[in-house]
């Protein structure tokens, strides 16, 4: 493990160094991950999770919860027009605008998210989060902290989401028991850091952001990039998977948002 190499930071909210998580022993030999105190802070949520017997129905009351428990109700139903008036940061929205840009504001909200709980630093947004300062540093910061977005316990949410995924995975196995065949689409080889071995040989140990989107599809892959990058992520690593919120957020992608550090992969040419 050259844990010297991964970008950490001091904060980490799930008892395991960063280093560690962030490298390819972690994915060899993965153990759970639970974010400090977010099920105690929904004991009752977890305790109706236990009487479901379909992904589907567990969607449904985790989907219910966070509604009442954060205020999500959509704006049409608001009592008053303050509440209309006034945003609210939703984990759906934040994971709607990583679909649609993961150099986004809203994908900032979620790298930050890792950078806290897990210790993760990211290394893209927007461009190399290499040197700091720099450019690309101040517009990840200014994006992650941005009030739009950065409201309404949205860590905590995102706590949520996480153990959440956690709990469905372990409960039916989806989208696998122990670790997912995954590809990912790129058009840059340089814009992630090669840790050990040569790309010219197909095989090697690249860094990987600190939050990833994977597809479950080498073809769907295909479509995003002319180098195909084939890995395996323990489902530990799981943040979404498609199906965990019902069958429309991000279902067309075909995709699972993973932790990122230190991956095996095979590099394909398209």
């Amino acid at each position: 493990m050259h844990e010297w190499l991964l970008p950490c930071t001091a904060t980490n909210l799930v008892g395991l160094p960063p280093g560690l998580l962030g490298s390819v022993d972690f994915n060899d030999h993965p153990v759970r991950l639970r974010i400090h105190g977010t099920r105690e802070s929904a004991r009752g949520l977890f305790s109706v999770l236990d009487t479901v017997a379909s992904l589907d129905e567990a969607s449904e009351v985790f989907k219910h919860f966070m509604t009442l428990s954060f205020g999500l109700t959509p704006d049409h139903q608001a009592r008053q027009r303050s509440e209309r008036l006034r945003w609210k940061s939703s984990y759906l929205k934040v994971l709607e605008g990583w679909g649609f840009d993961a150099n986004g504001p809203q994908a900032s909200v979620l790298k930050g998210w890792v950078e806290s709980r897990f210790g993760l630093v990211p290394t893209y947004h927007r461009g190399l989060l290499d040197r700091f300062p720099s450019e690309a540093w101040m517009h990840y910061i200014e994006d992650k902290f941005s009030s739009r977005y950065h409201n309404n316990n949205i860590d905590q949410q995102l706590d949520l989401l996480f153990e959440f995924c956690q709990w469905c995975a372990r409960r039916f196995g989806l989208p696998a028991r122990t670790r997912i065949k995954v590809w990912r689409g790129i058009n840059k080889l340089h814009e992630h850091r090669l840790l050990q071995g040569s790309l010219r040989e197909r095989h090697g140990v690249l860094l990987l952001n600190n939050l990833n989107s994977f597809s479950l599809s080498r073809e769907r892959a295909e479509t995003f990039g002319d180098w195909i990058l084939e890995t395996e992520v323990p489902v530990q690593k799981l943040v979404f998977f498609p199906g965990l919120l019902g069958r429309s957020l991000l279902a067309g992608e075909g995709e699972i948002i993973a932790l990122g550090g230190a991956y095996r992969v095979s590099a394909h040419y398209a």
